[in-house]
């Protein structure tokens, strides 16, 4: 080959270079996560949705990135919160609860989206169906406002008597008329008086609780809505100011000082999610992707607390307890 020939070719290679380069080299995919919650209370659901992700082949930073929005709570920021993830071209939108839920699916009618709830997506009109969710819309229900029967059984079974129970609702939660009913129907049916109080934001929650509190009740059962994790806090001071038993649907609550839970298990239902999450990243339509419904249940039981109410926990009441708080 002439030298003319040769330096022509390898400048005609060179001049070609940057144009490949970049196909070799695609862009890290962006997934947004929507919480109606703050950074904190979502902590640890949100890592193990972060490990089943990983369990799928993803790692943040390395070939993933996560874009986070907390509402804090206020449930009205939702849609504004989703339209940003939205403009931010997010590979897949992951809504952490129901309302996040809603608020992502108005958001896109492309953008894949990933949901985890305690309700029935079916009910409810997330999805069309569960085996056929169709359009962009899929995820993980752990249907905890199916548990709400039991709960008040549990509850009712440590703490003796014919003392009324309190029943603390959420005004937005799509169930609330459904888990009432439920819980109206147990406490009839144990020979129990159930008062109820429904709240709408975390001010509401105080004089709820007082009002219970005049009606006699040394127990208080707390009805399904990721609203109620993050006002914890504030709704455990006041059992504890007013020395009443708890009744929780997950054992974060009992963690931090509640006395009974009964649910599904959370971190495995986030945890299926980021599986979904990484299929989704891979190429699968999430129409394709029939919504997975928790088959895991958590017992937990806090000793020191039922100590400190004067309440004896039977053997066959410990027997049954998947977690142990002492």
């Amino acid at each position: 080959m002439k030298r003319r020939a040769f330096i022509t070719l390898l400048g005609g290679a060179a001049a070609a270079w940057p144009l490949v380069a970049p196909a070799q080299q695609p862009a890290v995919p962006v997934v947004g996560v929507l919480s109606s919650q703050s950074q904190d209370s979502e902590a640890t659901v949100l890592a193990a949705w972060r490990q089943g992700l990983s369990e799928a082949g993803y790692d943040d930073g390395r070939n993933v990135t996560f874009e986070y929005r907390y509402a804090d709570g206020q449930g009205d920021r939702l849609p504004t919160l989703a339209a940003e993830l939205v403009r931010r071209q997010v590979r897949v939108l992951v809504a952490n609860t129901t309302p996040p839920a809603f608020a992502a699916k108005a958001a896109t009618a492309t953008i894949p989206v990933v949901f985890v709830t305690g309700v029935d997506p079916v009910e409810v009109g997330l999805v069309a169906s569960f085996n056929r969710p169709g359009a962009n819309v899929t995820g993980v229900t752990f249907l905890s406002n199916k548990l709400v029967a039991k709960r008040p059984e549990l509850l009712a079974a440590l703490v003796s008597g014919t003392a009324p129970i309190g029943m603390l609702a959420h005004a937005r939660n799509p169930n609330t008329a459904t888990d009432v009913r439920d819980a109206l129907a147990t406490a009839a049916s144990l020979g129990r008086t159930l008062h109820v109080e429904t709240v709408a934001s975390a001010s509401d929650v105080d004089p709820a609780v007082a009002a219970l509190v005049q009606q006699r009740v040394t127990a208080l059962f707390i009805a399904p809505q990721a609203d109620f994790r993050f006002w914890r806090h504030q709704i455990l001071a006041l059992a504890e100011r007013h020395a009443l038993a708890t009744s929780f649907s997950n054992s974060d609550f009992v963690v931090a000082g509640g006395l009974m839970s009964y649910g599904p298990d959370q971190v495995d239902s986030y945890r299926e999610a980021g599986k979904y999450t990484g299929r989704i990243l891979k190429g699968e339509k999430p129409a394709g992707l029939p919504v997975l419904v928790s088959t895991k249940f958590d017992f937990a039981l806090n000793l020191k607390t039922a100590k400190s109410l004067g309440l004896t926990v039977p053997p066959t009441m410990l027997a049954l307890a998947t977690a142990v708080i002492e």
